[in-house]
């Protein structure tokens, strides 16, 4: 099941192209995007880049903070799951496409668990844009879509600890700012044709939980004069994790090297491969 997503993962980022062919991670073969399942379907069904709208969350179902708060264990700290929120934007920040965030997605916006807002009312929507209260804990969530899940929003909702204060706010809407900066850095996040995103976008073999895509611009038309590649490291698992056969002469992105999060600071890269610490997605450029 963890391949499979990763391979979801992979083909979301380089645009849910359905001839675009690449390593799958399920099988260690090359797959088509129109090959990959996803409930039944196609996962890969776009021509174009332009024609896909890529997120990880949306005016339905529960908001990204929710969603984390139901998977990572109970006692995972606010800092990390702040970290999993930019991990997960990360992969729709940094990918082909057209990137669609929810609103107040960088100040970990909660529905308080809340599956189907949309008759909630300003309560359960409600999002304070000065970052300084979170909305997590306002209540049980109303009975129509959620009753089946109460008994696992309980204690959750009951727990302080899973409320995120103003220094985890301000740290995922900062780190939400710099993957802006990196995706308008360069035109090789925005590849525009099949062509050019099957000449430039592949994976490299990488540990469970890990996801290494490198976009070579010394391959087909040049996208970026200042960039011979870019080397994005998702890393979502609980422990730092290297990645081998990258090549050399990798630096850490000018954004994360300058920003605010000094976690993906302790990013190395040398000797052919690359180390990403816990819960952080690096971007490195060459």
């Amino acid at each position: 099941r963890l391949a499979h997503a990763e391979d979801l993962v992979k083909l979301g980022m380089a645009g849910n192209l359905a001839d675009y062919t690449f390593t799958s991670s399920e099988t260690g073969a090359p797959v088509a995007g129109r090959d990959v399942d996803y409930n039944g379907s196609p996962a890969g069904y776009a021509a174009d880049p332009s024609e896909t709208v890529t997120y990880v969350d949306a005016h339905d179902n529960e908001t990204l903070f929710d969603s984390l708060q139901l998977k990572l264990p109970q006692a995972t700290s606010m800092a990390d799951r702040a970290r999993m929120s930019t991990v997960s934007l990360s992969t729709v920040a940094l990918g082909q496409g057209v990137a669609f965030w929810h609103a107040g997605v960088d100040l970990l916006r909660s529905k308080s668990l809340d599956r189907n807002s949309y008759d909630s009312g300003d309560w359960f929507n409600r999002i304070d844009w000065t970052g300084q209260e979170s909305t997590f804990g306002s209540g049980l969530p109303p009975k129509g879509d959620n009753e089946a899940k109460w008994d696992y929003m309980r204690p959750l909702l009951a727990d302080p600890a899973l409320k995120p204060g103003p220094a985890a706010m301000a740290a995922a809407h900062e780190q939400a700012l710099d993957l802006l900066r990196i995706r308008t850095s360069s035109e090789l996040f925005r590849l525009g044709s099949l062509q050019q995103v099957q000449a430039k976008v592949s994976f490299l073999d990488a540990p469970d939980g890990v996801i290494a895509m490198l976009i070579n611009d010394t391959e087909g038309e040049d996208a970026d004069a200042d960039r011979d590649g870019i080397l994005v490291v998702v890393n979502a698992t609980p422990e730092a994790q290297t990645v081998t056969g990258t090549g050399d002469g990798w630096t850490l992105h000018d954004v994360q090297a300058a920003g605010g999060d000094e976690v993906v600071k302790g990013t190395t890269a040398g000797a052919g491969e690359v180390t990403v610490p816990a819960r952080t997605t690096a971007v490195l450029e060459r």
